[in-house]
């Protein structure tokens, strides 16, 4: 009982976490919160983090007994895996993306002022994201089975790993919406979160 009520909590904090920044609720926040829209990015990451929090503790005071245990070679590749997918991320995070913008500061920063250019439509297809579209989604899934010890790291995974497939397919719309055409085209031509799964044409 207590493994699906975790499920259930995961998948609650998942489906929350995806319609706080889904088109048609931010949209709706845009029309009500105008200028001050702004803000929405940084209280949508603060919202996620706080309520992230109880839920770990909760997970954490709940986890059985270990189901798996790593011997050699299998604790040198795991640990090799970590460190890549660790990698991945902070590089994906820090230097492929705008991360001022993904944690919702520089929309602060720009707060009150006009734009002075049109969103420009070109696809960044630098570093990781000219192997994978979404290299931060690849290196958590890696990250996440290599830190499966219990039944409880299981269910979790699994919801965890369900949620990031269904929630880059959402993004991927939103992504479509926003660029056109060349989005389409990056797609066609980049795998979305395996490395290497498309053919070069």
């Amino acid at each position: 009982m207590d493994y699906l009520l975790i499920a259930l909590m995961w998948a609650a904090y998942c489906a929350l976490h995806s319609f706080l920044i889904s088109i048609r609720f931010t949209s709706l926040m845009k029309r009500l919160l105008k200028a001050y829209y702004a803000f929405y990015r940084l209280f949508y990451n603060i919202i996620s983090v706080v309520l992230l929090i109880p839920l770990i503790i909760y997970s954490i005071q709940t986890e059985g007994e270990a189901i798996i245990s790593y011997s050699l070679p299998f604790t040198i590749i795991r640990y090799v895996l970590i460190s890549i997918s660790i990698m991945i991320v902070l590089k994906a995070f820090f230097i492929d993306y705008d991360f001022l913008t993904f944690l919702g500061i520089r929309q602060l920063f720009e707060f009150g002022r006009k734009k002075s250019q049109e969103h420009s439509n070109e696809i960044k297809r630098n570093g990781l994201l000219g192997v994978v579209r979404h290299p931060m989604y690849f290196g958590l899934m890696i990250y996440l089975w290599c830190q499966t010890f219990s039944l409880t790291d299981v269910v979790i995974n699994s919801v965890l790993t369900i949620y990031i497939i269904i929630g880059t397919y959402l993004e991927e719309k939103k992504l479509v919406l926003e660029f056109g055409e060349p989005y389409i085209k990056y797609q066609r031509e980049v795998p979305m979160l395996i490395p290497f799964t498309k053919e070069k044409g």
